[in-house]
């Protein structure tokens, strides 16, 4: 077996097609790609009805992205996007993991088969057991596996060996109990997967604005004169953000994009929900694309602030709100005398940009004043990453565009309840005031030592410090970084264990021992004793809503992520002070100890039953900035990137397809790039690979190089692509292998899988 979990034989590259990339996203293909995957996986009526429910007020919350739902009125029958139709089938799939299939097939045998064809096997029906020296799983009862998992634990010479990972689809009842046990047991070692994606947003914010989160509403983009959407690709990735950008056009707004890769979904957009928009060009997002390169986003911004401070140098009180600066923020003198050691011919080869066109782009920050800036892990994944993310709040704090109507912040989440699993307490540095509360509360001694983040969880394992893993949901080994490194990490592991929907490499990848723990999903009905529970989540706008499955449970042994919390603690804790059972006999009274410990969550219950729900506090968007450092908005010095390469070297950022969400693979087709049937290929401009003798579709080994390191990812196909020379682009998982474990944000820890140093070699 290779070290490498995701490597495939050269065989198996056949079959890719390119197409023309098209003009315009959205549309009727989306919907018949939706349809067809609702009718592969579950069946048209089934889905149809299924569909109906899903973010509407009295149904589930879309188990993919955190993009908000409109407060108000919202589409009847079609409150869901592309990928939102593919995630739902993938969970609510007619497709069955079952003791038989897994007492027929070893772990050694599911282990050659692609992520993708790992994920289409289908739903976990029963809890089961990977017996050290064993290569096939068995059936386990709930009784005896959560024994097993507590007599390791209990084992363990210090509660700091164990390592309590979380995805971002755990509901708030669930990952606060998750956290609670945790903590009662005695560690802060709860890394979740925002240490791998906007760890980085959360550092920036909280030091320049105070709160981690965003400030933007989505009502706000229906006031903005302008969206500036810089290193993201919401076509892909969230899609329904294309119908609030199209709003912002509606109201006489203008959209810049900044980004390697011209993503079709930011150009042109036809809205599913209007059939009348089903033909013709689509309606026109970008008003202005600058085709940065890779990691060139500070140097960019710097110029544009330069550009800003000598408009207002000549023509005073032109371009910055002196009033909005000299009232709410801190720091401007020294972002100024920074400002004035660069020269803008230093800056320019870093963005690969023509000056005109960066000129262009500050003249639409200097005449507009409700400015929203969206970003995703095209900047929160690189060494600056905090750099690339404070730099965008400079603009906004200099223009005044921070705490009023259409304007703000706008980090884009990923999974739909990352943001609230960190609200619940899900953070392996919690503050001591959230630690007090639940000492209060629960009567125990909370630890107060860091845990380990990710990164440093994987590095505990490497070294054997750490030897349980349990995860919370997700497909840990896919979505972190160095694969062959955190393969090895996780087999030094005595137990891993693993409570999941769907089979993923992470049940093939395992400790001497395993547990699969399977767990409701968003779209089923929960059951405690007799009653019907229904969960909260929290949205990237901070909108605390309830979300209540409408399917029978795929299999009768399924327990909620909750009840499987609950027990482990019982299993587990045998001098806890908290009455676990009564807890999870009614979810509402999880919510009480919510809203007993956490600010923001007052009469909680009631208002969660509110149609449409609630929003918590946001300081930055009440345009008070007390809990940071200096009691006011902070401008911030911060250093364009220091990397260069060397002669036919390449930047290298990793990327997901359009058939893809986080690590589940819903197809084999990226068909807003032209890429079908195949996921291991790299995209290159056409005239690096003429210097390097490549021609179109070749087959190509990848090293990467960070401080003599070298990591080999082999058997890719050469795509020529619009990209900006000496960046390349690949699908992760399949490239994770390349990202180093040490090569990181700084200040976030995040995995820099956003700036990988590359050679490429023919075969």
């Amino acid at each position: 077996m290779s070290k490498n979990p995701n490597e495939q034989p050269p065989e198996k590259l056949t079959g890719i097609r390119l197409t023309e990339v098209p003009k315009t996203s959205v549309g009727i293909k989306a919907i018949v790609s939706a349809l067809t995957h609702i009718k592969n996986e579950v069946g048209v009526t089934k889905g149809i009805q299924l569909l109906s429910k899903m973010n509407q007020r009295d149904g589930f919350d879309c188990p993919g992205c955190a993009w908000p739902d409109p407060d108000e009125k919202r589409a009847f029958l079609a409150e869901y996007c592309e990928n939102g139709a593919k995630a739902v089938a993938e969970e609510a799939t007619k497709n069955k993991v079952s003791p038989i299939f897994f007492a027929t097939n070893s772990v050694q045998e599911l282990s050659k088969l692609s992520d993708y064809e790992i994920g289409k096997s289908g739903r976990i029906t029963h809890p089961m057991y990977l017996p050290e020296g064993k290569d096939y799983y068995e059936e386990i009862s709930w009784e005896k596996a959560f024994k097993l998992i507590a007599d390791e634990l209990n084992s363990l010479d210090s509660p700091d060996e164990a390592v309590f990972y979380t995805s971002g689809r755990t509901s708030n009842e669930a990952a606060f109990l998750y956290q609670l046990f945790v903590r009662q047991f005695g560690t802060n070692n709860l890394p979740d997967c925002s240490n791998m994606c906007h760890e980085s947003s959360g550092v920036a914010l909280s030091q320049t604005l105070g709160i981690g989160k965003g400030s933007v509403t989505l009502d706000d983009f229906n006031h903005a004169d302008l969206v500036i959407v810089i290193g993201q690709n919401p076509g892909t990735n969230h899609p329904r953000m294309l119908a609030a950008l199209g709003e912002t056009k509606k109201q006489g707004g203008k959209i810049i994009t900044i980004n390697p890769l011209p993503e079709v979904g930011l150009m042109s957009f036809k809205d599913p929900q209007n059939p009348l928009k089903w033909i013709g060009s689509g309606q026109q997002l970008t008003d202005l694309f600058l085709q940065v390169k890779i990691n060139g986003d500070v140097a960019l911004l710097k110029i544009i602030l330069k550009l800003m401070k000598e408009k207002e140098d000549a023509e005073p009180n032109s371009v910055f709100n002196h009033q909005f600066i000299k009232e709410k923020t801190a720091g401007i003198e020294a972002l100024l005398k920074d400002l004035d050691t660069y020269s803008i011919n230093e800056l320019l080869p870093q963005t690969g940009l023509e000056l005109s066109e960066i000129k262009k782009t500050t003249e639409l920050i200097i005449n507009n004043e409700n400015i929203i800036i969206c970003w995703a892990m095209g900047l929160t994944q690189h060494k600056n990453a905090v750099d690339n993310i404070r730099e965008l709040v400079n603009i906004l704090l200099l223009k005044g565009s921070i705490g009023k109507k259409g304007a703000g912040t706008c980090p884009v989440r990923g999974h739909s309840n990352v943001q609230g699993d960190r609200t619940m307490g899900i953070w392996e540095r919690p503050k001591a005031s959230f630690l007090d509360s639940l000492e209060k509360e629960f009567k125990f001694k909370a630890p107060r030592e860091y845990g380990f983040d990710v990164v440093e969880a994987i590095e505990a394992m490497h070294q054997k410090k750490a030897k349980v893993f349990f995860g919370m949901g997700g497909n840990f080994i896919s979505a972190t970084p160095d694969t062959t490194f955190t393969a090895e990490a996780l087999r030094n592991c005595n137990l891993t264990v693993q409570v999941s929907t769907k089979l993923n490499r992470s049940h093939l990848i395992t400790g001497k021992s395993a547990i699969i723990l399977p767990c409701l999903g968003r779209t089923e009905k929960d059951f405690q004793g007799n009653k019907e529970q229904f969960v909260s989540v929290e949205n990237s706008m901070g909108v605390i809503h309830q979300s209540k499955g409408t399917l029978q449970p795929c299999s009768k042994e399924l327990i909620s992520e909750a009840a499987i919390v609950v027990g482990v603690a019982n299993a587990t804790l045998k001098n806890s002070t908290t009455n676990w059972s009564e807890l999870i006999s009614n979810y509402d009274l999880i919510r009480t100890k919510i809203e007993a410990t956490i600010p923001g969550f007052e009469n909680y219950n009631n208002r969660v039953r509110i149609k449409g729900g609630f929003y918590l506090p946001n300081n930055a968007r009440e345009n008070n900035f007390t809990p940071t450092k200096t009691g006011k908005a902070n401008f911030s010095v911060n250093k364009p990137s220091e990397i260069e390469l060397e002669k036919n070297q390449f930047m290298m950022m990793t990327i997901r397809t359009h058939d893809q969400y986080n690590t589940t693979i819903y197809g084999l087709n990226d068909r807003y790039r032209g890429v079908l049937n195949e996921r291991r290929v790299i995209f290159m401009n056409e005239d690096d690979m003429k210097t390097l003798g490549l021609k179109k579709l070749d087959l190509v080994d990848l090293t990467s190089h960070f401080k003599n390191e070298e990591r080999k990812a082999k058997g890719f196909l050469v795509v020529p692509y619009n990209i900006p020379s000496q960046c390349t682009a690949t699908y992760f998982p399949e490239a994770n292998v390349l990202v180093p474990l040490k090569s990181k944000a700084d200040i976030s820890n995040t995995p820099a899988s956003k700036t990988v140093i590359i050679t490429i070699k023919k075969r």
